[in-house]
């Protein structure tokens, strides 16, 4: 069974991979897999876990006398612990597929008003080496400044407005993930994995920055340079769509791209100020900007009112998308509460035990599967009284920093490896195989230059 889990994880990940050449929807080899690894899961729990193991689980149901009379767990022990397991996880993803559902649509808010075209009329070049880097610096300080998810999000509409050919616009769209994924990885709100390492203390926002913006610059910077040798000509941008039942005016257009901007901006601070989860900030964003635009629209009749409205902008939000989302979460979580995860971690510090490089490891490994376990995994290994003797690190050990670095900047190596990469690949349509033979090695290299950069600092 533990076996089988991989195997299925593994073949879920080639359809995935794929997904042009057998013609069907990632989202449905995602899905197929999240549910197919929780079921085995389930069916062979007693191969993955002690009853022993059991007890220390806020789960068990058996009284503790009742197993020290057998040396039992039942299977109803079983079962529920994986129920409970399978619910906290969707709890965490949920907060995930919530985010999105709420930047894409907020973002979707600001397209269907135009609001976008107050940003890409006033970036006149055509030249490809130009507006990739004018594109990627501010993608990169963006996502410091909000996060990399939804930078990628807005980034990703962006291109759509620029540029028309899709092998331009895939190029430069691997190098929007690769450079939000770097400024979220300085930032201590710009990646998931910052954030958890922020809050439980294991790096101070400080030192985060000023140990963790060159590496990161260096990681975005290298494979822009790689590229400026490569591209030449200029881009092609889109036909301009002539809709003759437009009817939003430029003071409209300004005030929901300002409020749609302002409420993703709130979004950390409603975070730092509530400390509730940051799709509660999204959600709330999302609110007061419906309210907008009911407002702004409340004089026009029935059928151009709705048009412009939360409940028209839905149906263009990418649903799959999220799906895909949903189901390689549940897949990786399913790893996760197996042990895989745990066996990859306690394997790195056997084998390898040299910190830099363990790091650098679970940067690729997260590549593969989501950063954010993994990164879990690598707290509960090396945080102040782990298990591991002698292997436990203070706030803003060279570990944590590097650890932070590694994990929000390695996933870029593959388009499924990080959020970033996930929502632009929905929105964008790009092929996995695509990305890897045009975009994984100049994201790998970006990586390792980082790294090296960190560690000659630093070591």
């Amino acid at each position: 069974m533990y076996t089988l889990i991989l195997i299925i994880f593994v073949i879920g990940y080639l359809g995935i991979a794929f997904e042009h050449t057998v013609k069907i929807d990632k989202a449905a080899f995602a899905l197929i897999t999240g549910v197919l690894c929780w079921t085995v899961l389930i069916l062979g729990i007693d191969e993955f876990m002690s009853a022993s193991d059991l007890l220390n689980t806020p789960y068990f149901c058996t009284s503790e006398n009742t197993f020290k009379a057998t040396g039992k767990a039942t299977a109803i022990d079983f079962n529920h612990y994986v129920n409970h397991s399978l619910l906290e996880h969707l709890g965490e993803i949920s907060g995930i597929l919530f985010f999105l559902l709420g930047a894409m649509t907020i973002v979707e808010l600001i397209d269907a008003h135009e609001g976008f075209s107050i940003i890409t009329d006033k970036i006149k070049t055509t030249k490809k080496i130009q507006l990739l880097w004018v594109l990627n610096i501010l993608t990169f300080f963006m996502s410091a400044a909000l996060d990399n998810l939804t930078t990628s999000i807005v980034m990703a509409t962006l291109l759509r407005k620029l540029i028309k050919d899709r092998e331009d616009l895939w190029l430069f769209a691997g190098t929007i993930i690769i450079s939000a994924n770097a400024g979220g990885a300085w930032s201590p709100i710009g990646d998931v994995t910052t954030i958890m390492l922020w809050v439980d203390g294991q790096i101070t926002a400080g030192n985060t920055i000023t140990h963790l913006i060159i590496p990161s610059l260096v990681c975005a910077l290298v494979p822009l340079i790689i590229l400026s040798f490569r591209l030449k000509g200029n881009i092609n941008k889109p036909d301009e769509e002539i809709e003759s039942h437009i009817s939003v005016t430029d003071n409209e257009k300004k005030i929901v791209l300002f409020a749609g901007v302002l409420s993703l901006l709130f979004v950390p601070v409603f975070k730092q100020t509530t400390h509730l989860e940051p799709f509660m900030g999204v959600l709330l964003g999302l609110g007061v900007l419906w309210v907008i635009t009911e407002i702004l629209h409340a004089k026009k009749d029935k059928e151009e009112k709705r048009r412009y409205s939360v409940i028209s902008v839905l149906e263009k939000v990418d649903t799959p998308s999220v799906l895909f989302f949903l189901g390689i979460l549940l897949a990786v979580a399913s790893l996760q509460t197996a042990g895989h995860l745990k066996v990859l971690a306690v394997a790195l510090q056997e084998y390898i035990g040299n910190i830099y490089i363990i790091d650098v490891a679970i940067g690729l490994f997260s590549s593969i599967v989501d950063n954010v376990p993994l990164v879990a995994g690598a707290k509960a290994m090396y945080s102040v009284g782990a298990v591991v003797p002698g292997a436990s690190y203070p706030t803003d050990h060279a570990f944590w920093q590097f650890l932070a670095y590694c994990a929000g900047t390695g996933g870029s190596c593959l388009i499924i490896g990080s959020a970033a990469g996930v929502a632009i690949m929905g929105i964008l349509k790009i092929d996995f195989m695509w990305y890897v033979k045009k975009v994984s090695l100049l994201a790998l290299i970006g990586y390792l230059a980082g790294a090296g950069v960190y560690v000659l600092m630093y070591m």
